[in-house]
């Protein structure tokens, strides 16, 4: 199937993402052109991580977002599309009747993945030989609001890749499992012994502002001690000094330091010193899974308009 251009969307629990691209000429070693992106922070997991469900008004923001990517998609003449949904998805309990009712009203499938699924698809979002050294494994984190996601690379090699329920909303809401962060303690202490990273590429929202913050350019590593002191003063700032000293939306300006303190957490466990910040993301690897990982046979076309969509 010859893929000329794709919408790939992330129902996330932050926030939901759609990346439009043409992928023409993409390549392996070439990045995804990006035609379009857009983010609309629903913040599904604001409902999921404390009542266990989605609330009505969340329910009706997911469809008029899910509505709103049908148009997006046919004005940009999209070939193809996935949707994938993580954490605040996977936990919802009225999550699959949400999922099947929009797409009775949009004529979108949206699939539910696992946090591997989430991870195996994040890997595949670049190629890391362009950020580490030959031979030298580097742990791959991107924070969600639902999840942590760690993947262990070397020499453009995914050796292995593991899901954590260890996310900003979650941990604004104080609902992180004391088991799961002992999960992932032991799992840092296990990857600082086997592998001895000395960095972490870093993946999400809140890390692309921080680098932004920070004023690093894509690629450009931030020290650990670089990150610290921005999350000791965003810690310390009430949030509304936060929004106005840092310029920071309100849906960033409370979710960015739990984020900080997931990663700082990571690279204090395992031992890595630096981060590169390439700012991709899970919208990314689903882009480049459609093109060359056999995830074309798994993507869709765009539904077709009926009588009612045409004035």
């Amino acid at each position: 199937m010859k893929l000329h251009t794709v919408a790939a969307m992330d129902v996330g629990s932050n926030a939901i993402r759609c990346l439009i691209s043409d992928v023409s000429e993409l390549g392996p070693d070439k990045p995804v052109k990006k035609s379009a992106y857009l983010r609309i922070p629903v913040r599904l997991g604001a409902d999921v991580f404390t009542s266990g469900r989605i609330s009505d008004a969340r329910q009706h923001m997911f469809l008029e977002a899910m509505t709103a990517f049908v148009h997006l998609m046919r004005a940009y003449g999209v070939d193809h599309y996935r949707i994938c949904a993580t954490s605040a998805m996977r936990d919802a309990a009225n999550g699959p009747a949400l999922i099947s009712s929009v797409s009775r009203a949009t004529g979108l499938e949206i699939s539910i993945i696992s946090g591997v699924e989430e991870a195996e698809i994040l890997f595949e979002a670049n190629t890391f030989s362009a950020w580490t050294e030959p031979d030298e494994t580097a742990l791959y984190v991107d924070v969600g609001g639902g999840s942590t996601e760690i993947i262990a690379v070397k020499n453009n090699t995914l050796l292995e890749a593991q899901s954590f329920q260890v996310g900003t909303l979650r941990m604004l809401a104080q609902v992180v499992a004391p088991e799961e962060w002992l999960r992932l303690d032991a799992h840092l202490a296990r990857m600082a012994e086997t592998y001895k990273p000395r960095q972490i590429i870093a993946s999400g929202g809140n890390i692309n502002k921080a680098a932004k913050l920070l004023d690093k350019k894509e690629g450009k590593p931030a020290s650990r001690a670089e990150l610290q002191a921005l999350y000791e003063d965003l810690r310390n700032l009430p949030y509304a000094d936060r929004m106005a000293r840092y310029r920071l939306n309100q849906y960033r300006a409370d979710v960015i330091v739990p984020a900080l303190e997931i990663f700082l957490t990571v690279a204090a466990r395992s031992g890595a010193g630096r981060f590169i910040i390439p700012k991709v993301g899970l919208v990314d690897g689903m882009v480049r899974h459609m093109c060359f990982y056999g995830g074309a046979e798994q993507a869709r076309q765009p539904p077709a308009p009926s009588f009612r969509d045409i004035p």
